[in-house]
């Protein structure tokens, strides 16, 4: 990847590297096999998505054959023999974690009574510019696009669309309380909505409105309007909540919008991530596709995160699953948390430096074929 390289290291000099749960990895892993293999796969004509090497695809094949239970030694061993630690050398911004997660949100099918914030579908006039795998990696320039007769051009933006020019078209899918609510489920990505009815729904990420994501904590910290060691997200929902004319102006300066889309069947189990595997708490990771290739496993450090580990230090291997506007940089990582308030509270505190080591494929050959044993994995000659 440009801009960075790669500094080869023991595991043995790994810190935390053997008292991690590899085996919590290596299922985080295998949930995005499927995806990383039919990439591979067929690919049509103009697909612009970097393919995956035949490594990450034999490594991939490797762990979708297994399908029974694997012990921790085992997992750590299935990785020690199919990819290569790395560490990431770069002279872009020092490592920065933060976390997201999955609200779960009240809300309703029609407006009524509280419930007058429409959380809207893609529209069908929009189109992408870049794969949605790799809409982090674009910087300021324009992911998604309206569709127009005479070609595209750039779509609505958040102060458009609050004002209303996307009424009429049936393009509301719930009904929220709050916009502020809203703004926070399209950083999030995904939801739950528990309805009227008392059923929970999951909607997921369906496109965005092109726009370039801007941080509107760093707009408030810029005004002087709030302390730069306040910004959190609970102080942030409740800076925005306690004027709602003057927040909504703020989270207009975020001129990025996103859609969403209802999952149906075995893909509501779970929020999805940009290669529309499941996320897996405290395993999936996202990073800046720019520097990171989707599916790949990344051993991540953090300290003082005493939020997250008794010790407060954070040493785990995590899977590139997932990507987002604000995820910019080459150990820049958003830590997925998991579904409600408590992974809420985990995310919202969580802003830390971090360092990155990747786990690179090795180069395939007929040895690197062994199948993956419960327990043990025959070591790589």
């Amino acid at each position: 990847m440009k801009g960075i390289s790669y500094q080869p290291l023991a595991y043995a000099d790994i810190p935390g590297w053997d008292q991690d749960d590899h085996a919590a990895a290596f299922k985080a892993f295998r949930n995005s096999c499927g995806r990383v293999i039919a990439s591979s796969r067929g690919r049509p004509v103009g697909d612009k998505r970097p393919a995956p090497s035949a490594a990450v695809v034999a490594a991939c094949t490797a762990a979708s054959e297994h399908t029974g239970p694997v012990t921790k030694a085992g997992a750590k061993a299935f990785f020690e023999q199919h990819f290569a630690a790395h560490a990431v050398v770069h002279n872009g911004p020092r490592g920065l974690l933060t976390g997201y997660y999955e609200p779960l949100l009240e809300g309703s099918r029609t407006p009524q009574g509280a419930f007058q914030t429409p959380v809207y579908k893609r529209p069908p006039d929009l189109v992408n510019l870049v794969d949605e795998t790799q809409r982090g990696s674009l910087g300021m320039g324009l992911t998604h696009a309206r569709k127009t007769e005479k070609g595209v051009e750039p779509y609505l933006t958040r102060a458009q669309i609050d004002q209303g020019a996307l009424k009429g078209q049936n393009l509301e899918l719930v009904y929220l309380s709050d916009p502020v609510e809203v703004f926070f489920l399209q950083v999030q990505g995904s939801g739950r909505v528990k309805l009227t009815d008392g059923t929970i729904t999951r909607i997921h990420y369906d496109g965005k409105n092109g726009h370039p994501y801007s941080s509107i904590g760093r707009y408030l910290i810029e005004k002087g309007l709030l302390a730069a060691d306040k910004v959190s997200m609970g102080a942030l929902k409740r800076w925005l909540k306690d004027d709602p004319e003057r927040g909504k102006l703020v989270m207009q300066q975020n001129a990025s919008y996103v859609f969403f889309r209802e999952l149906k069947n075995t893909e509501a189990n779970g929020p999805l991530g940009a290669m529309s595997a499941p996320l897996t708490p405290g395993r999936s990771l996202a990073v800046d596709p720019g520097f990171h290739t989707l599916g790949l496993p990344i051993y991540v450090s953090g300290s003082d995160m005493k939020h997250v580990t008794k010790s407060g230090e954070f040493n785990r291997l995590m899977i590139a699953q997932d990507v987002g506007s604000a995820i910019k940089g080459p150990e820049r990582g958003d830590i997925y948390f998991g579904s409600g308030d408590a992974a809420g509270r985990l995310a919202g505190v969580t802003k830390h430096a971090g360092k990155f080591i990747v786990l690179l494929p090795r180069d395939e050959s007929p040895q690197a074929k062994a199948p993956l044993a419960t327990g043990t994995v025959k070591p790589r000659p």
